[in-house]
């Protein structure tokens, strides 16, 4: 399989230190963002989708606007149209639908008096607006099911809060792209081996499941809902469409199945159009901004990375907070340095490399990387 790249990819990076009179954080990313070719890409007229994360109610870890400000901003300087997105969540909580995820994006800041731009919920009002779009290679997938918003836009650029995560070791470019870009849907065919099922106690019978399905799988008897799995084809829709959130994935596919099955995602988001990659590793939270709540950084603020390579700048980031002091009070520094690194200490049963791993071997990108450093 032909690779997107056969030397090392570059991945520039700078600290979190300005001085005084100089260039504030925000104009450093723009820096950044510039030494590292952003402006090779033609945004001219171009709509730009700029995937992040919008941060659950609750949660403080998630990125402040101001990046996406910038972000933006640089963006609507060389021409383009770029919009804010992220698609609704799988499981239930403040961005579940599009009505409910724009409530937590403008209340986090995500909204156009602090960004400039729009904020697009891109699989739409019930997590049902979606793209199939096949994968190139695909061991897993054969098509992933992608937000239409983001499948519309000419030019995607992720900007990603780096951090733990309790299921894949960490949260970076490619699970911001894979599992960020699916739709609900998507989100269960990557969490999930299995079919829907019905939890018979909040279920009130009201057929929204028989009438969005397309193979006659949910059934209605005593007032409740059942699904027939030999009928169920497993695309989640009805769990979009059930207004009491009744019907709930397996959740039961394995980790490393996951991870596999995200940067195959993440493949179909990216592929065959320009795209851009931003991570800081700021507020390195131990588990997923998706928490209502964050817990105590595991080590200090590393600092912000570019490229246009997904796979190299996760493992820049990957390595670069390994080599990290541990924070004192922190989850980590109460398990103590038992594995290779940290993420697996904190979560000992993650284990993040299969996901470059296999992204490398579908030709998402390279491990193999040159940091350069921009001061």
């Amino acid at each position: 399989m032909q690779k997107m790249k056969s030397k090392k990819s570059e991945v520039c990076f700078c600290d979190m230190r300005v001085k005084a009179g100089g260039l504030n954080l925000p104009g450093k990313l723009v820096k950044l963002m510039k030494v590292a070719g952003f402006e090779k890409i033609d945004f001219d007229g171009k709509f730009v989708a700029v995937k992040l994360h919008f941060g659950e109610p609750g949660n403080l870890a998630f990125l402040r606007p101001n990046y996406a400000k910038a972000v933006c901003g640089y963006i609507k300087k060389l021409g383009g149209k770029p919009f804010v997105t992220d698609c609704n969540t799988l499981y239930v909580g403040g961005r579940k639908n599009a009505l409910d995820h724009l409530d937590s994006a403008y209340g986090n800041g995500y909204n156009p008096f602090c960004t400039g731009v729009h904020t697009i919920i891109a699989d739409g009002i019930k997590g049902t607006d979606e793209r199939l779009v096949p994968v190139e290679g695909g061991e897993y997938v054969k098509e992933a099911k992608i937000g239409a918003a983001i499948m519309d836009a000419d030019i995607v650029v992720s900007l990603n809060h780096f951090k733990g995560h309790e299921l894949t070791g960490f949260g970076g470019a490619i699970k911001n792209l894979g599992m960020g870009c699916g739709s609900r849907a998507g989100k269960m065919e990557m969490h999930s081996a299995g079919k829907p099922r019905v939890q018979q106690s909040a279920c009130i019978g009201c057929g929204q499941c028989r009438k969005i399905c397309a193979h006659d799988a949910p059934s209605i008897s005593g007032g409740k809902a059942s699904i027939d799995t030999d009928k169920c084809v497993g695309c989640g829709r009805c769990i979009g469409v059930c207004p009491k959130d009744a019907i709930e994935p397996a959740f039961d596919e394995a980790n490393d199945v996951l991870n596999r099955k995200m940067a195959e995602y993440a493949k179909a988001v990216v592929w065959g159009r320009p795209n851009f990659h931003i991570n800081l590793v700021v507020d390195v939270s131990p588990f997923c901004d998706c928490h209502a709540e964050n817990d105590t950084a595991i080590v200090p603020d590393v600092g912000m990375f570019a490229s246009f390579d997904p796979v190299a700048i996760d493992r820049a980031c990957a390595d670069a907070v390994i080599k990290q002091p541990v924070s004192p009070g922190s989850i980590l520094a109460e398990r103590g340095h038992k594995h290779a690194d940290h993420f697996s200490d904190v979560s000992p049963d993650t284990n993040w490399r299969t996901c470059l791993e296999h992204a490398e071997k579908i030709g998402l990108g390279s491990s193999e990387y040159e940091l350069k450093v921009v001061r």
